[in-house]
């Protein structure tokens, strides 16, 4: 695994803006791979991450139910629009994208095509 400059900066602490960030995630990195799915990762990106990080860090003895995320982003995101507002961020799904460049596994169900999720 390749350390950070947070890490190398800041051994054994947590990414300030990213406290809730799995081991090994770099924004950084998911930068990169946002440019790769033809996104222009901005604030708005990096705070529907931090959402489903600390979303995860929450529930981390459970199993993520796609239904209580949805409903949960819904509501953190009811004055932008909610769900409406987090698909013309993540265009290939709020949930399954998101997830992605938050360096999250998504939980089951999340990618159906039929949803809007594409990838």
């Amino acid at each position: 695994m390749t350390d950070t400059m947070n890490d190398i900066m800041h051994p054994g602490e947590a990414d300030p803006v990213f406290p809730n960030a799995p081991g090994g995630w770099s924004q950084l990195a998911a930068a990169t791979a946002a440019a790769e799915e033809g996104l222009n990762a901005g604030n708005n990106h990096w705070e529907a991450v931090r959402a489903l990080q600390e979303y995860y860090a929450r529930h981390e003895q459970q199993d993520i139910n796609v239904r209580e995320l949805h409903d949960a982003l819904d509501e953190k995101f009811h004055e932008q629009g909610g769900i409406k507002y987090l698909y013309t961020l993540f265009p290939g799904g709020p949930i399954s994208q998101g997830c992605r460049l938050a360096g999250l596994e998504a939980p089951a169900g999340s990618s159906n095509p039929g949803f809007g999720s594409v990838r």
